[in-house]
């Protein structure tokens, strides 16, 4: 059985270590773990892993967050997956810093990312998974705050609750949405 987890980020350098590429960060780090490296293919980098039995697609797609649509619906087609079986792994302000939360589906809530991967899938039922980032920013300097690298004292956890997103995504290509929800959220 096939899964596609996407993460959200934006290519290049200086992006590298922001709190909008945590989904970037979350699926390197799980791929380095099962000694996998990514690889440019269309639209993204890709790198497949297994786990329990599970096939995982994981790509980082290289249209820059908010255009992680295309590359998304690309990857999906490609590998015969269906829409309940993608997981969207992306940076989330109105969490908490290294708060997780998994749902089946709903509004984009404002993430322009997951704005464009309903527009290319055709609406909001997929699967994903937001990771906490915090929102310690004034008005009108939230762009700025999510293309920002995290504080020192946010690096000192920060190994610690991505090693816990990716016991979520492990849950949620094994034991399923309703489970793992129950369990990390």
């Amino acid at each position: 059985m096939k899964f596609l987890i996407a993460g959200l980020g934006n290519i290049g350098p200086e992006y590298e270590l922001t709190r909008h590429n945590i989904g970037f960060l979350v699926l390197d780090r799980l791929a380095d773990e099962k000694g996998e490296k990514f690889q440019q293919q269309k639209l993204a980098y890709c790198a497949e892993v297994k786990h329990n039995g599970r096939s995982l697609i994981l790509i980082k797609p290289t249209t820059y967050v908010n255009l992680s649509g295309k590359a998304v619906s690309h990857h999906l087609k490609a590998n015969k997956i269906p829409k309940e079986r993608l997981l969207a792994v992306t940076d989330d302000i109105a969490l908490p810093f290294g708060t997780i939360k998994l749902k089946p589906k709903g509004s984009s809530g404002g993430h322009n990312g997951l704005k464009n991967i309903e527009q290319w899938t055709g609406g909001q039922d997929y699967p994903r998974l937001r990771f906490g980032v915090g929102s310690d920013f004034y008005k009108g300097q939230q762009a700025d705050y999510v293309l920002s690298s995290f504080k020192k004292s946010e690096f000192d956890s920060l190994v610690q609750h991505m090693d816990r997103a990716i016991e979520s995504i492990y849950s949620f290509c094994t034991v399923g949405m309703d489970r793992t929800m129950n369990h990390f959220n």
